[in-house]
């Protein structure tokens, strides 16, 4: 069955191409990441991810996905009672996804943590460096937050403070070294 749903996923997302992006190699960082999506996902902030709130996500992220695709294919995921997927049951699915896009009977090379770390921090910084100039701007950074619905997207000054606090050569945008200075802080903390 899962097999099944997996092949209707690849339909539906044909649009994005197979990406390290969604396979996050590093377990101790993929359950922190899981939730943030998650709860920006999570626009009732429910608990609960419904169809609905997936459906609109992945527009937004720019997969076109058919809505009656996506309950049939969390529908398997949710428990009953409930009118959506709880946290462990977006654990689930995601499992699942991950597996039938790269389960292709390999095995991927083995990737240090850090090989992983630095793949997944350059895949994250080509999301916010929308011209692909190597930069991220005050205008990419305001552009990708407001897709991810945060309010700071609405005051260009607040994005311009976000900028300058990372912007350890004051060229006003953020180079990848920034960057991965800057992600590197933020997971330690969490961590």
């Amino acid at each position: 069955m899962e097999g099944d749903q997996g092949k209707v996923w690849k339909r539906s997302l044909s649009s994005s191409s197979k990406s390290n992006s969604f396979k996050l190699r590093s377990p101790s960082l993929n359950s922190v990441r899981l939730r943030r999506i998650f709860d920006m996902f999570d626009k009732s902030s429910d608990g609960m991810l419904t169809a609905d709130e997936l459906s609109q996500a992945l527009s937004i992220l720019g997969l076109d996905a058919d809505p009656s695709e996506i309950d049939s294919m969390i529908s398997s995921y949710v428990k009953p009672g409930n009118q959506g997927l709880t946290f462990e049951d977006f654990e689930a699915l995601h499992q699942s996804l991950n597996n039938a896009f790269f389960a292709d009977g390999q095995e991927d090379a083995p990737v240090s943590e850090e090989e992983s770390q630095e793949s997944d921090l350059s895949e994250a910084f080509k999301v916010f460096d929308e011209d692909g100039d190597g930069f991220i701007s005050a205008k990419e950074l305001q552009v990708v937050l407001g897709k991810l619905g945060f309010p700071e997207s609405r005051e260009l000054a607040r994005v311009e403070m976000m900028i300058s606090s990372v912007d350890r050569n004051k060229d006003g945008r953020v180079d990848f070294f920034e960057f991965k200075d800057m992600m590197r802080n933020v997971m330690v903390r969490s961590g």
